[in-house]
């Protein structure tokens, strides 16, 4: 077996476990968000407010389907209503502070806390090496994906 059939074997026997000890976690008492709630805040994020009608064309679903996902995201509190300064008549939908909370901790891979923890126990230049280790690896991959074609 060649030194990087080696390392290949090693690597991926490691990231499983790294995942499994590390990857951040919802508590039994934490309000965790569906597939779908993540879409519609994932989309206000990225393109600012938008209305019911305007998110049911989006993502092709009918406006009754859309308008009751929408009164359980804003009972969440993750999104609010407000009229559009513009136009008294449009309603728009507005991603809150707390929808962004709750956006960025699903978005987020590893526990801060089990990370700074298991990190705690390395010494200065083992962290060092890891996360030079990690950039290269990253960098190695971005490098070996085929380039992304125009939209």
């Amino acid at each position: 077996m060649s030194e990087l059939d080696t390392c290949i074997a090693e690597v991926a026997r490691l990231y499983p476990a790294v995942y499994e000890l590390l990857h951040q976690r919802w508590t039994l008492h934490e309000k965790r968000p569906s597939p779908e709630t993540l879409a519609v805040l994932q989309h206000l994020a990225r393109t600012g407010p938008l209305t019911v009608s305007e998110a049911a064309r989006h993502f092709s679903r009918a406006l009754s389907a859309v308008s009751e996902l929408v009164d359980r995201i804003e009972a969440n509190g993750w999104i609010a209503r407000s009229p559009d300064g513009r136009d008294r008549r449009r309603v728009l939908l507005w991603l809150t502070d707390a929808g962004s909370a709750v956006l960025e901790r699903a978005q987020r891979v590893l526990s801060a806390e089990a990370l700074s923890a298991a990190l705690a126990r390395l010494t200065p230049q083992q962290r060092e090496q890891l996360v030079v280790g990690l950039r290269a690896l990253v960098d190695a991959a971005r490098l070996s994906l085929p380039p992304r074609s125009p939209p």
